[in-house]
């Protein structure tokens, strides 16, 4: 199978692009560059550098390919700054994923698996979150998840446009060789925050309040191996092509811990004692986050084969071999 990766170069895309190479299939990667790295793709995986606004571009270069589906990562995800800057978040996430969607239907190309988040659920009312959660992004970034679902629905409608949206969890590790890893500036996720505050480069790790209705105080989510979540883009695609039916599906192990279970087992991993601070509690973060993984296990035959003490040991075997 011929496999576009958009955003194959950004940390979730360029551990699908080794992992479905590994594997044999044919893959290249369209990346701007903006966020993603060129050193994160795999020697001998082919790349175009196309922005996804530039339908000329994104044209041309989609016809001088034979693509049979199309796995669509790109995108901005800072919460935060989708908050600052709506603007950008809907040009990027919305207008570019619409030019995606319509110029590969011009090209005939009538299968996506779509990179979608547990954000467009908001604050659950129950969990852990099933498909059935009712939908309620709080956030930009949320909503243009959610918008890009919606214009996948209607293609499908439409025009025959089959696509599977992977709505998953807190992503979280690194290639178990150490290879490709978790790099964002600025840096915003919890596991690589308190690795880097073991290796000096913070002073401390802020937790965002502890006066949460859970064990501990503080927030709990589900945290879920990048290659897990790879490993299940790939059986996506082979639903896709054995069903040719749409779907929408969390990512999740099913399993919370809470940013203090989470700091302890960075601590264990480690080796080194890290610093932390308690502040104020951030607008908008729910208490807990967890995935109800049935319908993955179900539909994909997909089941998350790493544990939190795992995904912290691999990040940790990337990051204290980076330079900063």
């Amino acid at each position: 199978m011929k496999i576009l990766v958009t955003g194959g170069a950004g940390y979730i895309g360029s551990h699908f692009v080794k992992s479905a190479s590994a594997i044999g299939h044919n893959v290249m990667v369209f990346d701007n560059f903006s966020r993603g790295h060129r050193e994160s793709i795999p020697s001998g995986v082919e790349f175009v550098e196309v922005n996804l606004l530039d339908h000329k571009n994104l044209l041309d270069s989609l016809k001088k390919f034979e693509i049979d589906a199309i796995v669509h990562f790109a995108a901005f995800a800072y919460v935060g700054e989708s908050v600052e800057k709506p603007e950008m978040y809907y040009n990027n996430n919305v207008v570019g994923s619409f030019n995606l969607i319509n110029t590969a239907n011009e090209c005939g190309i009538k299968k996506i698996v779509f990179s979608s988040t547990c954000s467009v659920y908001g604050n659950p009312e129950f969990v852990p979150i099933s498909e059935e959660a009712k939908i309620a992004p709080i956030n930009p970034y949320a909503r243009t998840k959610y918008m890009i679902e919606n214009i996948l629905h209607d293609f499908d409608k439409a025009h025959g446009m089959k696509s599977i949206a992977l709505r998953y969890f807190n992503a979280a590790g690194a290639d178990p060789d150490g290879a490709i890893g978790e790099s964002h500036n600025p840096e915003t996720h919890l596991i690589p925050i308190i690795l880097q505050a073991a290796l000096g480069v913070r002073e401390n790790v802020f937790i965002f309040g502890d006066d949460y209705d859970t064990p501990d105080g503080t927030c709990i989510r589900d945290y879920i191996h990048v290659n897990d979540l790879a490993d299940a883009h790939i059986k996506a695609l082979k639903l896709l092509e054995e069903t040719n039916s749409s779907d929408f599906i969390n990512l999740g192990t099913g399993d919370g811990n809470s940013v203090k279970e989470v700091l302890s087992v960075c601590e264990e991993v480690t080796g080194k004692k890290i610093n932390y601070e308690i502040v104020g509690r951030r607008e908008g973060d729910p208490a807990r986050l967890v995935a109800d993984n049935k319908k993955a296990k179900e539909v994909l035959g997909w089941t998350p084969k790493y544990n939190l003490s795992e995904i912290i040991t691999h990040a940790w075997n990337w990051h204290k071999n980076q330079k900063y």
